[in-house]
Parts: C-alpha cells; sequence; structure tokens
C-alpha cells in the first residue's frame, strides 16, 4: 500500500492512495470532500483483489489549496496526469456527485486508448447547488455542519438514524480543503452542462441515484443522464440519500461489484428494475 503526490503542469500537488493488484478502479470525491470519502470502497474493493486508487481533487484534502483552475477541464487533466503516472490501463472509474461530472469529462476526454474500461456514477449532478456559495462565505464551518447533519445523508428525515461519526467526518474533510477552492467549485458543478461528455462517453456506464436525495434530485440528473450515455444503466434506491454510498455502503459496493463483473450488453441504453428496496432513510 502507498500513497504520494505529484505535481501538475501548473505546479499544484494532487494528493493520491494507491493500494493492491489488478484491475484499477479509480474513486473520484465529491464536494468538499477528500479520498477518505471512499475508505469504505477502497477497503471492500482492494478485498475481492482489485488495484483502488483515489485522489484529493485540487483544493481539497491533502492537495494544494488552489486559488485558480477550479473547473472541470483543468480538473479531468490532472486526473490524466494521476493516470499517466501510475501508468494505469482497463481502468473502472468512480465517481460521486461532483466526482461523477469529474468522471464524465475525464472519460470523454481522455478515455480513450484502453484508458478506461467502465464508469460508475452516483448522485451526478445537473444543476443544483443554489444559495450554496452564499452560504459558505458566510460561514463555512456551519453550512458544512447544516449540510452533513441536514440532508446529505437524510439526517433531517422523520425517524433518520444517521452515525454522529459519518456526520463529523464529512465536516472533517470539508474543513480539510481550501475556501477558495470550494467556492469556486460550487461554480463549476451548478454550472457546467455534461451533455457534451456524456454523449461522447461509448464505455459501459452505471448511474446510481438515492431516490431521496436532497441535494441532487433524481429527476434533475439521474433520469436524464442515463438517456444521454451510448450503452448506460440505471439504478435507483427508494428512500436513500446523496450520502447513499456511505450510510448503505454493502448495497451501493455489491451493485458496483456486480456491474464491474458483468459483460457489456451492447450500445443501448438499458433501465433496470428499481433496486432492492431499503426502506430506511439513513443508518
Amino acid at each position: 500500500m502507498s500513497s504520494g503526490t505529484i505535481t501538475t503542469k501548473d505546479g499544484t500537488q494532487i494528493y493520491y492512495k494507491d493500494w493492491g493488484a489488478g484491475q484499477p478502479i479509480v474513486f473520484h470525491h465529491g464536494w468538499p470532500l477528500s479520498a477518505d470519502d471512499w475508505d469504505v470502497q477502497m477497503l471492500f474493493f482492494l478485498s475481492k483483489g482489485y488495484r483502488v486508487i483515489a485522489h484529493d481533487r485540487r483544493g481539497h484534502g491533502r492537495s494544494s489549496q488552489t486559488d485558480q483552475g477550479n473547473d472541470y477541464d483543468t480538473f479531468a487533466a490532472d486526473v490524466a496526469s494521476l493516470v499517466a503516472h501510475l501508468d494505469l490501463k482497463n481502468a473502472i472509474h468512480v465517481g460521486h456527485s461532483m466526482g461523477g461530472g469529474e468522471v464524465a469529462r475525464y472519460v470523454a476526454q481522455y478515455g480513450g486508448r484502453g484508458r478506461v474500461a467502465k464508469a460508475v456514477t452516483i448522485g451526478l449532478p445537473i444543476e443544483v447547488f443554489d444559495g450554496f456559495r452564499q452560504a459558505l462565505a458566510a460561514n463555512r464551518a456551519q453550512f458544512f455542519r447544516d449540510v452533513s447533519g441536514g440532508p446529505f445523508y437524510g439526517a433531517n428525515r422523520p425517524g433518520a438514524k444517521v452515525s454522529p461519526g459519518i456526520i463529523d467526518n464529512w465536516w472533517r474533510q470539508g474543513m480539510a480543503g481550501g475556501t477558495k477552492a470550494q467556492y469556486d467549485c460550487i461554480k463549476a458543478f451548478s454550472e457546467t452542462d455534461f451533455t457534451g461528455d456524456l454523449q461522447k462517453i461509448s464505455v459501459p456506464m452505471l448511474v446510481m441515484h438515492g431516490e431521496d436525495d436532497q441535494i441532487v434530485p433524481i429527476a434533475d440528473s439521474a433520469l436524464l443522464s442515463v438517456k444521454l450515455v451510448k450503452t448506460g444503466t440505471l439504478k435507483t434506491y427508494p428512500g436513500l440519500s446523496h450520502g447513499m454510498a456511505t450510510t448503505h455502503a454493502d448495497v451501493i459496493n455489491a451493485d458496483i461489484l456486480t456491474f464491474i463483473k458483468s459483460q457489456n450488453r451492447g450500445p443501448m441504453t438499458q433501465i433496470e428494475g428499481r433496486a432492492q428496496r431499503v426502506r430506511a432513510r439513513a443508518g
């Protein structure tokens, strides 16, 4: 197991974790988090014989706190630099929320020549987050408490039970990043149009979404994006939140593993039956 940094062309240091051997799976975290948000997935897929890689996006976590280049073209270029540095081929790219947009842009622009085998997005944003910039600028620490302890994991739903550790870990990761980059990223993921990127993706793609996602409502995201890719599969999860990969990691990990192991069924969009019904809001 190892970790390290690479330096991009503009001098930005990108931190990454790289564990194991086998077919690589690259994890792309959401805003305003870090590679640590994928720890459960990395341990799970490592135990299944995969090589697992996750990086801190520029401006987040242990990477440089950038004041420029906080846009999807640059994020994708950073991923391409990391992939080249680690010489990754036939990789599966998995992105959550903002990281899903990063996956779409990276695969569309750099996914050829055997670099990418499949892609997975969880809660891919289309156009959301009105008011986030104002709240972050006014009181970032409290805003992060409000998001993590409220809609992100569905903790604001009646009867919800979300571990305080999960909420604290979200806040910890967010506060480790740079305010300027996080502010810029809200503009990036709320105003970037991924239509062209999704239409260019030819590898099999799994689109996953919680039906009770209060951050990125499913009607504004997954139900639209899966229709744009050439070989897309949609799986939705009744009652689950934007943070379902953390609160219900056992369900999400199993479905990603099944997708990775499945054979490509051809250039068509498949809307699968709803995933196993999970009635709990969070847990």
